[in-house]
C-alpha cells in the first residue's frame, strides 16, 4: 500500500482493515520490518511533516536514549517508519498488525518502551487495546503513546478539505481524564504527558521558536497538536533487597541511633555509611558501631575521597549489592523508621521512584527555617512545571531508586552535565524523564538532636536555581545543548 502524502501532525493514514477496532490480535518482531525502511518510495515526504516527526522524535528520543529498546506497535498502513527510524534507541522494531508480540514480561532490569503512533485515535476500543497489550508487558515496560488534542478536532477536518492533510480523519479524540480513566481501568497508569508541536513548519526557524516558547505559555500550551504519553503498566507485589546509603559528615553523636532505630524492612538489607571529611571523630564511631551491630545489619563503611552529599550519595550506591537503593541523612531529621514506608510503596507497586515529603505534617521545633521552607515550596512548585510530574518536595535528602535505573541516571547525567551539591536534582530530573513514576512518601521532619547543618541556603540556593533554569531551557523548552559546567560527568557505573 502506498503511504499517504501527509498527515497532521504524524505519519499514520488510512484506518487499519477490519476497523474499529483494529486490535484483534496483539503483534510482536516475527515480521518486523527494517526501521524506517519505506513500504513506497514513490512518494515523496512533504518537508512539513518530516519536520513534525523530527521534532516528535527528540522528544521522544529523551527517554528511549537510555532504554534497551523500542517497538512500534500497531503501526497504520500510511506510516512509513520515519519517526521510528529519526527516534534514538539502541534497538528499533516494528510490530505490525496480527504479528504475535513478544513476552516481556520476565524483563526485570531491561526497559522496553512501546511505541503507539497515533493509533489510539483511530480506535473504538483503547481500553481492550492496553488490556491485550499489558498482558505481554513487565514492570520496567513503557507505552509512549501519540496522541492528537481532542480540543483541535475541527482543525483536521479544516486541513482534510483544504487538501493540507490526506487520509481518514481521527475517530476517537480523548481528553487527559478520559485517558487516565481508560489507562486505570486497563491497568496502567498515566506517568507523564508532554504536549509537543504547536506549528508543523519550521519557517526560518520561527517555527521552531513557537514549538519551544507556547509549553511555557498558560492557556495557549494547551492547543498543541499532538501529546507523548508515558503509561506505565501497574505491576503486582514484590520482595526486592535494600541497600540504605547514610553519608555522614561530623554527625558522631548520630550515628549509633540510626542503627538502633533502622527498621526492619522484611528483606536483604545492607548499611553503607559514607564519610565526608569530618573532624568530630565521625569515621571513629562509623568503626565502632560497625563492629558493634555486625550480627545484625550487613554494615559497609567508606570515606569519600571527593566532597559534597552528591559525591557521597553516588560512591555509596557504587558500593550497593541489593536491588533498591535509598538515601537515609545521618541527621536522622527523616525518622529511620519511616524507610519501611518507602520501601513498602515500592514493592506494592506503587511507584518507581519513591521520594520523600517533608511539607505535609507540621515540623517539630525550629526543624526547617522559614527561608528554607519557602525556598523547597517553591523548587518543589518550579520542578513540577519543568518536569511534567506532581513533586510535593523536591529537596527531601531521602529517595529510593532501583539500582537498575539508577544506571540510567549515570548516563543521563553525562549528557547534562552536573552541578547539583546535593544529588537531588539529579536524580529527579532523570526519573522524570525516563517515565519513572514518582510517588511522595509524607514524613514528620524533625529537628536536630546533633550537630549543625551542612547548607549554605544562599550559595547552594543559587545552584539549584541555576540548575532549574537549565532544566527548563533543555527540558521544558527541548534545547538540547549541553552547557558546560566545569565538571567531569562520572564515567563507572553501579
Amino acid at each position: 500500500m502506498q503511504p499517504t502524502q501527509t498527515e497532521l501532525p504524524m505519519e499514520n493514514a488510512t484506518e487499519d482493515a477490519g476497523h474499529p477496532h483494529a486490535s484483534a490480535k496483539v503483534p510482536s518482531p516475527a515480521a518486523t520490518r527494517e526501521p524506517g525502511a519505506n513500504p513506497s518510495p514513490a512518494k515523496r515526504t512533504p518537508a512539513w511533516r518530516e519536520y513534525v516527526n523530527e521534532f516528535l522524535a527528540v522528544e521522544i528520543s529523551s527517554l528511549t536514549r537510555y532504554y534497551d529498546r523500542v517497538i512500534q506497535w500497531l503501526p497504520r498502513e500510511g506510516d512509513s517508519g520515519r519517526l521510528l527510524a529519526a527516534i534514538d534507541a539502541p534497538v528499533k522494531e516494528t510490530v505490525a498488525k496480527d504479528e504475535p508480540f513478544p513476552d516481556l514480561k520476565n524483563e526485570h532490569e531491561k526497559r522496553t518502551a512501546v511505541l503507539v503512533n497515533g493509533t489510539f485515535n483511530h480506535d473504538y476500543d483503547i481500553q481492550a487495546l492496553l488490556m491485550q497489550l499489558k498482558l505481554k508487558l513487565a514492570r520496567t515496560s513503557r507505552v509512549l503513546a501519540i496522541l492528537y488534542n481532542p480540543y483541535l478536532r475541527l482543525l483536521y477536518t479544516l486541513a482534510n478539505k483544504m487538501g493540507i492533510r490526506k487520509g481518514d480523519l481521527p475517530s476517537t479524540f480523548v481528553t487527559r481524564v478520559d485517558l487516565q480513566n481508560i489507562a486505570k481501568v486497563a491497568g496502567f497508569e498515566v506517568v507523564r504527558q508532554r504536549l509537543a508541536v504547536y506549528c508543523p513548519w519550521q519557517m526560518l526557524g520561527l517555527g521552531t521558536l513557537i514549538n519551544r516558547v507556547l509549553p511555557l505559555v498558560p492557556l495557549l500550551r494547551w492547543f498543541s497538536l499532538t501529546s507523548v504519553v508515558v503509561l506505565r503498566p501497574l505491576p503486582e507485589s514484590s520482595l526486592n533487597g535494600v541497600s540504605c546509603i547514610i553519608p555522614a559528615r561530623n554527625e558522631r553523636g548520630n550515628i549509633e541511633n540510626a542503627l538502633k532505630r533502622f527498621p526492619d524492612l522484611g528483606c536483604e538489607t545492607e548499611i553503607i555509611f559514607v564519610e565526608g571529611h569530618s573532624t568530630d571523630g565521625t569515621w571513629e564511631e562509623i568503626l565502632r558501631v560497625s563492629a558493634l551491630y555486625k550480627d545484625q545489619f550487613r554494615i559497609l563503611a567508606v570515606q569519600q575521597p571527593g566532597k559534597g552529599k552528591a559525591d557521597a550519595v553516588r560512591l555509596g550506591f557504587s558500593h550497593a549489592r541489593q536491588d533498591l537503593l535509598v538515601v537515609l541523612d545521618a541527621d536522622l531529621t527523616m525518622p529511620p523508621e519511616m524507610l519501611s514506608r518507602f520501601v513498602y510503596a515500592y514493592n506494592q507497586g506503587h511507584g518507581d521512584f519513591i521520594n520523600g515529603s517533608r511539607l505535609v505534617y507540621p515540623m517539630e521545633g525550629a526543624a526547617m527555617r522559614f527561608l528554607n521552607r519557602m525556598g523547597n515550596i517553591f523548587f518543589a512548585k518550579m520542578l513540577s512545571a519543568v518536569l511534567d510530574v506532581r513533586l510535593g518536595d523536591s529537596l527531601c535528602g531521602t529517595k529510593l531508586v532501583t539500582r537498575h535505573d539508577y544506571q540510567r541516571m549515570i548516563a543521563w547525567r553525562r549528557d547534562f552535565g552536573e552541578f547539583d551539591p546535593f544529588g537531588d536534582f539529579e536524580l529527579l530530573f532523570p526519573a522524570a524523564i525516563l517515565g519513572l513514576d514518582i510517588v511522595d512518601i509524607p514524613v514528620r521532619y524533625l529537628a536536630r538532636t546533633y550537630g549543625e547543618t551542612n547548607i549554605q541556603r544562599f550559595r547552594h540556593g543559587l545552584q539549584l536555581l541555576k540548575m532549574t533554569w537549565v532544566g527548563l531551557v533543555r527540558i521544558k523548552m527541548g534545547m538540547r545543548k549541553k552547557l558546560e559546567t566545569g565538571k567531569q560527568p562520572e564515567s563507572a557505573p553501579v
